[in-house]
């Protein structure tokens, strides 16, 4: 449908508002969505200069995500927790004393049994729940509305943390090679945030190709330093001690039941896990077939990070590396001072380290929003939060999560060991749902080897609860508790807001076999006015019009005296006689909460015929020209 001359087409006459699909089905065009006033116009170019131009829905195919991309932005979480879980372990284990340090490696190839049954199982759950949602969907599908609210809680929350505990982490990654630079942490973590929202609001496929090259640059330069560092343990180099001469200080009692200790240990170097479960909420992000596309990612993941996971734990007890005080110098730095010396490889491995700690906090902003855009679809959040913005991107979510993490940051003066306990608890509460959901999954379908699918299920859902038991416990003092309190409070939320939805949905329902035809009652117009104007005549006219020879029409003024009163009774009259002024005095000078009750009570009241008349409401409105016009 091309312009016509009644439209105020300031596009010119040469171009198409819509198209004409089919007969009564219009699709608007480019020109047809431009703004329609110069301030509309101007903030349109301000989001075009910060965010690139609009994307149509016609364009969607071409954000989602091949895996090349899909890596980094859904994976930059998991990945790079190998550059602070073996620092995890070495924390419990350095408590007992020096000769346990030697546990290091073997309880990192447990947590990397532990990461191969947790991604093998979310390879499943890509494959079942395509439309994504993890452990949401996996608990709403199979275990109920109550179990799938927790679990969509404490991935929100999750989502939340991973953003604030990935900038802090890379912010400490900067430290540890500027000392300096340290009384400015909150600042560089809080701008970093900014810089990461701001790619994000971009759109998810620019997102990807800006954040791949820090990822694969990590990924090269951790298996260049594994690589070295193996070279120079097989070389005999004189650096390599199997941490003998390492003074630790060790606190009394913690050696005494081994058991418990390496099952403490093994608890928190189970961090490396936190992110593994992005890819399974983003499947919708992928390109088609996307469940495959994204279960291949999955597995790729999977196998860097249990490499760099354990050759990172390794090569810390070759060179008897330890972590140091709270703020000090990071295990991987140590390490790869050690493998590389304090050279430029050195430099540029940890420029590579606080990139994708940094960008890991990317994976927050993919997978929460996708997590959020579920929920919203299915009422449990407002359902602003599920619709998307000029660029594709899930805007209300990104800012959702970016608002959390502020919080986190702030409250935290953002350093990594405060975060990981809340994180932590909260990444392996999903996890037991998702791997417990899973399992009645199985024996619902009994499909071809479910039994073998549901064991491997059942082990994973004891292994996490087990961790689960036990980081709630060694870390609740510690600032585990906060998952307690949020996990609760957040569903709580979430059920509200379905429970407000639900009374909508019902009073707004429509009774099956229902036919519509032409209304048949009376009309009764109300038209609430302020000062009598053109725009008060507009409304008068037309409620005129619509009253029809059995209608009526009712003009209404709140006044606040009776000189007021009379003063605009009579200049409403001299202009519309025969129009019925009902004027409300308000003693307490309020306007709305009259009106309303005066409504109310019009409800209730029968038409002269008898019958209970259509009501009808006309606010006459004056929308200026200009903005500064609607401030006045």
């Amino acid at each position: 449908m091309t312009n016509e001359s009644k439209n105020p087409a300031p596009l010119g006459d040469d171009k198409e508002w819509f198209i004409e699909e089919e007969p009564d089905h219009l699709v608007a065009s480019e020109a047809g969505s431009e703004p329609v006033n110069s301030v509309g116009r101007a903030t349109l170019a301000a989001k075009t200069a910060i965010f690139g131009r609009r994307l149509s829905n016609a364009e969607e195919g071409e954000e989602r995500l091949p895996k090349k991309f899909a890596l980094p932005v859904f994976s930059s979480d998991a990945i790079s927790s190998s550059a602070y879980a073996s620092e995890e372990i070495l924390i419990v284990l350095a408590s007992a004393g020096a000769s346990y340090l030697a546990f290091g490696p073997v309880i990192a190839l447990a947590v990397g049994f532990l990461l191969g049954i947790v991604a093998i199982s979310y390879r499943q759950v890509c494959f079942g729940f395509p439309k994504g949602g993890g452990a949401y969907a996996v608990a709403s599908s199979t275990l109920g509305t109550v179990p799938s609210l927790v679990a969509a809680s404490s991935l929100v929350i999750d989502y939340v943390l991973t953003a604030a505990v990935s900038t802090a982490a890379g912010v400490a990654a900067i430290t540890s090679a500027l000392p300096e630079l340290l009384p400015w942490r909150v600042e560089m973590a809080l701008g970093a945030l900014f810089l990461l929202v701001l790619a994000n609001l971009r759109g998810l496929r620019e997102s990807g190709r800006l954040f791949a090259i820090p990822t694969y640059l990590f990924v090269g330069g951790a298996i260049s330093v594994i690589g070295i560092g193996l070279i120079r343990i097989a070389l005999g180099d004189p650096a390599v001690n199997w941490s003998q001469g390492v003074v630790v200080e060790a606190h009394d009692g913690m050696q005494l039941i081994l058991p418990f200790l390496l099952l403490k240990a093994f608890a928190y170097g189970s961090v490396a896990l936190t992110g593994t479960e992005a890819i399974s909420d983003g499947v919708a992000a992928f390109k088609k077939p996307e469940a495959k596309n994204a279960a291949d990612t999955m597995a790729i993941m999977a196998v860097l990070l249990a490499t760099i996971f354990f050759g990172m734990s390794l090569l810390a007890f070759a060179f008897g590396k330890v972590p140091q005080e709270v703020g000090g110098e990071t295990l991987i730095s140590q390490i790869a001072r050690a493998t590389l010396g304090n050279g430029i490889p050195y430099a540029i491995f940890q420029i590579a380290t606080t990139g994708i700690l940094l960008l890991a906090a990317n994976t927050g902003f993919n997978g929460g929003p996708q997590l959020a855009r579920i929920l919203a679809r299915d009422g449990f959040l407002p359902r602003q939060i599920g619709q998307r913005s000029d660029r594709l991107a899930y805007a209300g979510g990104i800012l959702t999560i970016a608002g959390g993490a502020v919080i986190f940051l702030i409250a935290t003066d953002a350093l990594v060991t405060l975060l990981i306990p809340a994180y932590a608890i909260g990444v392996f509460l999903g996890f037991t749902i998702s791997q417990t959901g899973m399992v009645v999954h199985w024996r619902k379908l009994r499909g071809e080897g479910w039994r073998g699918k549901a064991l491997l299920n059942g082990i994973g859902a004891t292994v996490t609860g087990v961790v689960l038991v036990i980081i709630s416990v060694a870390k609740f003092a510690a600032g585990g508790w906060i998952i307690f309190v949020l996990v609760p409070l957040v569903a709580l939320f979430m059920a509200a807001v379905r429970q407000r939805y639900n009374r909508h949905e019902r009073e707004l329902a429509i009774k099956p076999g229902l036919i519509f035809d032409a209304p048949h009652r009376p009309r009764r117009i109300i038209a609430p006015f302020g000062e009598i104007n053109r725009s008060t005549v507009r409304a008068i006219t037309l409620g005129r019009i619509l009253e029809g020879k059995t209608g009526e029409l009712i003009a209404v003024r709140v006044v606040f005296s009776e000189e007021e009163e009379h003063e605009i009774r009579a200049h409403f009259e001299s202009l519309f006689p025969g129009v019925r002024l009902v004027t409300v005095e308000s003693p307490y000078r309020l306007i709305v909460e009259p009106i309303c009750h005066f409504l109310d009570e019009l409800e209730e009241l029968p038409h002269a015929s008898g019958e209970m008349p259509i009501n009808v409401v006309m606010i006459p409105e004056y929308a200026g020209r200009h903005w500064w016009d609607r401030i006045l």
